[in-house]
């Protein structure tokens, strides 16, 4: 499943980042969003997604969350 249809407030492992845009999957590289990792959806705004990863907080748009598997 990826991110969109993840529990707010659960905690995940990032199992893949499912993109052909090597921009973006450097981008979330650079997050600390890469396999193995803890992730979690803080709360889900009007298409978008505040995460939570490496005690950091980001606002995603929700092509972004779709593009992380968990």
């Amino acid at each position: 499943m990826n991110l969109t249809q993840a529990t707010v407030g659960q905690e995940y492992l990032v199992k893949d980042i499912f993109t052909d845009d090597e921009e973006l999957n450097e981008f979330l590289f650079t997050l600390g969003c890469y396999s193995g990792e803890p992730i979690t959806v803080v709360s889900h705004l009007h298409k978008g997604y505040v995460i939570c990863v490496k005690d950091g907080r980001y606002n995603i748009d929700e092509s972004l969350a779709q593009a992380i598997i968990v």
